[in-house]
C-alpha cells in the first residue's frame, strides 16, 4: 500500500473518531511510525498535515453538531457546554499546529447566534424547555470569544440558562 493510501485511511479514521479526535490522531501517529504491526513510516510535516486537518475538521463537526437545534433531542447531542469545551480544544489544537481557525470561528459564531435566538424563541413560546446546559456567564463568554456583539444577545437568554454552581 502506498503512503498516500495509508495516510488517507488514517485521515478517515480521525474524521470518524469519537469526541476527542486528538486521541485518534496520536493513536494514528503511534501506529504509523512506531507500532510493530504498523508501516513504520518516517513522517514529515507535509505527511502529517492531512491528519492534523482531519482533527480540526472533526472538532468543528462536533462543535457545530451541538449548536444545531435539530440535534437537541438526539442521543448525540451534548449541549452548549460541550460546544464551549470543543471550541477551546479545537482552537488550542489549531494554534499549536499553526492551522487557521478564523473561518471555523465565523461558522461557530453564526451557529451559536442562530441556536440561542431559536432556543429563546422556542422556550418563550412554550414549544420546549431549555436545553442550555451551562450558565449565562459561560454563554456570554463563549459569545464574546466567537466575536459576537453583546448587543445582539437574545433577550430572555439569562432566564433559560442554568444557574451557576
Amino acid at each position: 500500500m502506498e503512503i498516500e493510501e495509508i495516510l488517507a485511511e488514517e485521515r478517515l479514521l480521525i474524521l470518524h473518531s469519537g469526541e476527542i479526535p486528538e486521541i485518534a490522531y496520536h493513536s494514528s501517529l503511534l501506529y504509523l511510525s512506531e507500532d510493530e504491526d504498523g508501516p513504520r513510516l518516517d513522517l514529515d510535516e507535509i505527511d502529517l498535515m492531512p491528519l492534523k486537518e482531519a482533527v480540526f475538521e472533526r472538532y468543528k463537526r462536533i462543535l457545530l453538531r451541538d449548536l444545531n437545534p435539530r440535534n437537541r433531542d438526539k442521543s448525540i447531542y451534548r449541549g452548549v457546554a460541550r460546544s464551549i469545551v470543543n471550541w477551546k480544544r479545537m482552537k488550542g489544537f489549531a494554534q499549536k499546529e499553526g492551522l487557521d481557525w478564523s473561518q471555523a470561528r465565523e461558522e461557530a459564531a453564526r451557529a451559536l447566534y442562530a441556536f440561542l435566538h431559536n432556543e429563546v424563541e422556542e422556550v418563550a413560546s412554550g414549544v420546549r424547555s431549555s436545553s442550555i446546559n451551562c450558565s449565562y456567564e459561560e454563554v456570554v463568554e463563549f459569545w464574546s470569544e466567537l466575536g459576537l456583539d453583546h448587543e445582539e444577545l437574545p433577550k430572555g437568554l439569562k432566564e433559560i440558562c442554568e444557574e451557576p454552581g
